[in-house]
């Protein structure tokens, strides 16, 4: 059996101060919108402290030295549809020439468990890392459906973004799939009765988007 991975939190001050802004009801959807981006390069950072780098022949102003850089084909980004997309501009900045593909699942308010409306992914996924992105792993239920989307397309290295996690999502995660690394700015307390996330943020589709 593998072992399970734990999930690797942030904890750098600047992060807490952030999410102590989109914590509160009060914060509009513009600034809303911009952490979540900032969040996710600072999780994309983490996420990349493993990536292997090729040597590369440079010539600077002061002459010729040899340099490491990455191969950004090799990465694609997957926002899970919609909430996913808030974060997609904050990892782009990190990897701008990784391909992207795009999962759409919505949730039963019945079951809470996701139905899949929409898949597209890039050529050659199978060969990529994956970055699997969504601001919220609550019931783990959208975030495992892709992760098994994404191994039946021969995916083999799979990591996944989110802002907040509860601990029923990550061990849905580390049983389901206890290869794939999670990378999150908290955990939180629980989830209440509707599946949301406590103390969370409420919805976070709706507060990137001012859909409510």
């Amino acid at each position: 059996m593998q072992k399970k991975m734990e999930p690797v939190v942030l904890t750098n001050p600047l992060i807490k101060h952030k999410l102590a802004i989109i914590r509160d009801k009060k914060t509009g959807t513009k600034e809303f919108r911009e952490i979540i981006g900032e969040i996710a390069t600072f999780l994309c950072y983490e996420a990349l402290q493993d990536a292997r780098l090729e040597k590369q022949e440079i010539e600077t102003p002061m002459g010729k030295t040899i340099v490491q850089k990455l191969n950004e084909n090799n990465y694609a980004f997957v926002p899970i549809l919609r909430a996913g997309t808030g974060m997609l501009d904050g990892v782009i900045n990190v990897v701008p020439n990784a391909k992207i593909g795009h999962v759409g699942l919505y949730r039963n308010e019945e079951t809470l468990k996701p139905v899949r409306y929409y898949y597209k992914m890039p050529k050659d996924i199978q060969n990529r890392e994956v970055i699997v992105l969504d601001p919220m792993l609550a019931t783990g239920g959208s975030a495992s459906d892709t992760i098994t989307m994404l191994k039946e397309d021969g995916v083999t290295k799979i990591k996944f973004l989110c802002i907040i996690a509860a601990p029923e999502g990550i061990e849905k995660i580390k049983v389901e799939h206890p290869d794939v690394q999670i990378y999150t700015a908290s955990i939180d307390e629980k989830l209440n009765e509707i599946g949301y996330i406590v103390p969370g943020l409420g919805d976070a589709g709706d507060r990137i988007f001012g859909t409510k």
